[in-house]
């Protein structure tokens, strides 16, 4: 074996390995997720039996078709939350293609909504422009999911989650922002927030969190896709990061501008 083939063959071995990595860290995250999913899938669940008992007691047709109503919203809920869980818990290719990062954003919104309802946070989104950008889907999902997660376990108690989605003709970006109010982080550790195996929290009681792995490869995705990370912190106002991409052409007419939305936490017990 020459020189050359060695140094392919290591090459190629450190990729499969970072793929690994990659696809370990996915699943840590969907396993933050299950407590929430699991919850969610239970008031679904009580939904439909609730509002099939309804139909069968009632013999007039408004009822009826008030109960069947019911029951199909909350299927359809269901199969929008395993759809998403599935499709993100796959192994994904290396293909990027040009995409609205609104629509991006909301798949994975889709699958963090009652786990930020359970914490008590309230999650406030912003639009502005057509941010479209060419991306891998799955990466850069994976990217906001641990972010996101991240964000909830810095908000101990509850607090308020932003995220903004926006074109920004200036820098030519697409850019997706994500600001919490919890603790912040100070300076000294900012610094080093990007290095493998760096963390500043402990794993939780199962096993979530700690390890030091989510922003270095949210880093190197992000830098692999010609954009860049951003962190800025302060100590008791909270933290917020900036995913820059590469301003992509639009292509066809999407979702609209200037869009607020809101998502107001549970009440407390």
């Amino acid at each position: 074996m020459t020189e050359r083939d060695d140094c392919q063959k290591h090459l190629a071995e450190i990729q499969a390995l970072r793929e690994e990595l990659m696809q370990a860290q996915k699943m840590s995250s969907v396993g933050a997720l299950a407590s929430s999913v699991t919850h969610e899938f239970n008031n679904i669940l009580t939904t439909v039996i609730n509002y099939a008992k309804m139909g069968l007691r009632h013999k007039n047709e408004e009822t009826r078709d008030k109960a069947f109503s019911k029951i199909l919203a909350a299927g359809q809920r269901a199969s929008k939350i395993t759809t998403g869980m599935l499709a993100y818990a796959r192994n994904g290719s290396d293909r990027r293609e040009v995409m609205n990062l609104v629509e991006l954003v909301e798949d994975v919104l889709v699958l963090v909504e009652k786990d930020l309802q359970i914490h008590r946070v309230r999650l406030q989104t912003h639009v502005e422009g057509e941010p479209l950008a060419e991306v891998n889907a799955s990466q850069i999902q994976q990217v906001l999911l641990n972010m996101i997660i991240n964000a909830r376990q810095a908000m101990d108690g509850g607090g308020r989650l932003d995220i903004g989605i926006r074109a920004n003709p200036d820098s030519k970006c697409a850019e997706i922002s994500i600001r919490d109010s919890g603790a912040g982080i100070p300076g000294d550790q900012l610094r080093k927030i990007f290095d493998q195996f760096y963390t500043t929290k402990t794993a939780d009681a199962q096993g979530q969190g700690g390890t030091g792995l989510g922003l270095a490869l949210a880093r190197d995705v992000i830098e692999a896709h010609h954009g860049r990370l951003r962190v800025d912190s302060a100590v008791g106002k909270g933290t917020t990061f900036t995913l820059k991409f590469p301003l992509a052409q639009a292509r066809v007419a999407n979702k609209p501008t200037n869009i607020i939305r809101s998502s107001t936490a549970a009440t407390q017990p």
